[in-house]
């Protein structure tokens, strides 16, 4: 693909920058406006892929039609409140993994997300059954109250601590978001 092209595979957007590259948390910008996550069951090398994400930028998320835009979301919650991590590579110290979680977070900020989940492993699915599930995002604390034992056991899981992650989050600012109908199917790994 040419830098000058503003395509990738034959999808028009801006030219890939330095910051369009794969990430060992399984992220890649395919081009500035959108993002690709693969979604895994652990941070394990035996990890399962479990769904993915699709990350755009508000002035693409803008052009979509209002229909569409109901099946995104907002990442302003996730990650101010320390709900979105991930996770930190084998081999990498902690202190430096949470330099950069926290300057990736200060992008994923202002990024709407489309989640698919395609293998339900927390029903016990040895493989991936049905068809895959839109999936929304936890958009505001009352939404978490009652996953409150999820989320420990995934901070317990994951090495980590939402509350923690929550105030080293303070400094971001927080974008002015989509006031549109949303969605609200959550799901918490």
């Amino acid at each position: 693909m040419s830098t000058t092209t503003g395509t990738t595979n034959g999808a028009a957007g801006e030219p890939r920058t330095m910051e369009s590259k794969v990430l060992e948390t399984g992220a890649a910008a395919t081009q500035s406006d959108v993002r690709q996550c693969l979604i895994y069951d652990t941070a394990e090398p035996n990890a399962r892929l479990i769904g993915i994400e699709y990350m755009i930028s508000p002035k693409l998320y803008a052009t979509l039609p209002s229909e569409e835009r109901r099946l995104w979301h907002s990442h302003v919650h996730e990650v101010k409140s320390g709900m979105l991590i991930l996770p930190t590579p084998s081999m990498m110290p902690v202190s430096a993994w949470e330099i950069a979680e926290t300057k990736e977070m200060e992008q994923i900020v202002g990024l709407y997300g489309k989640t698919y989940h395609f293998w339900q492993v927390d029903r016990g699915d040895k493989v991936p059954m049905g068809e895959a599930q839109l999936m929304m995002s936890f958009t505001d604390a009352g939404q978490v109250e009652k996953f409150k034992g999820m989320v420990e056991d995934r901070d317990r899981r994951y090495g980590v601590n939402q509350e923690e992650k929550k105030e080293k989050r303070a400094h971001i600012e927080e974008p002015q978001i989509h006031k549109g109908k949303i969605l609200r199917r959550c799901r918490l790994l």
